[in-house]
């Protein structure tokens, strides 16, 4: 007995999603390598955030592309996209130029998985011009910023300093150069910050182009 009720045939496959999400995966991991593994990577060498981009930036991409079946307003999948803003990692603070490429690689995953697609006659079509045109301009844009425009990243380090008999301005410079040899980085400038004088330590930033040390841990501060 079934009440009325009729059984909605299994449809194991749908070709024309199932291409769509080929393509647009295929489009995504595409432009992603580009930025994260040739835009990226050789400006930080940083191996830890190539793994969390990319899986990052696929998990972001098939759920949107599950969600855009549902119907779902604006308001409730900006709220599901707030959730990865809501994610921090709590054990390591992460520099705003990671925090940066983080959101874009969401973003981006987002825009290729949702962007406006049209059915006609049972026939899914893509608009691949405008997806190649998103995905091609930021690209351009990060090329622009990391290897024409900003060419020195200026990198940060927090240090617990134990000479604050250098610390005033005019000893400056002998603060500067005891920091240099202690360190082994060339450094741009020197922010003093909160100054302990119980415990005879200090507080202070190291501002350095990246590109001039020969070695460093250009990612992380240190306290």
């Amino acid at each position: 007995m079934n009440d009325g009720l009729e059984l909605l045939p299994l449809n194991w496959i749908n070709y024309s999603d199932f291409y769509s999400l080929l393509l647009r995966l295929f489009i995504n991991i595409f432009f992603l390598t580009i930025i994260i593994r040739f835009l990226y990577y050789p400006k930080t060498k940083r191996k830890d955030y190539l793994f969390t981009y990319y899986l990052i930036g696929t998990i972001t991409f098939f759920l949107c592309f599950s969600l855009k079946k549902l119907d779902i307003d604006t308001g409730m999948g900006l709220g599901l996209f707030a959730i990865f803003g809501i994610i921090r990692y709590r054990t390591d603070a992460i520099e705003i130029k990671e925090m940066t490429y983080l959101f874009l690689v969401i973003g981006l995953s987002v825009v290729n998985a949702m962007l406006a697609s049209e059915i006609t006659k049972d026939v899914y079509h893509i608009n691949l011009f405008e997806l190649g045109l998103i995905n091609i301009s930021i690209v351009l844009l990060l090329y622009i910023l990391e290897y024409l425009w900003l060419v020195k990243h200026e990198t940060r380090k927090i240090i617990t300093y134990d000479r604050i008999d250098l610390i005033t301005s005019d000893k400056y410079d002998e603060m500067k150069e005891d920091l240099e040899k202690r360190t082994g980085l060339k450094i741009n400038r020197i922010e003093v910050g909160k100054v302990d004088f119980l415990r005879d330590i200090a507080f202070i930033q190291i501002f350095y182009y990246s590109s001039e040390q020969a070695f460093s841990n250009f990612g992380q501060s240190n306290q």
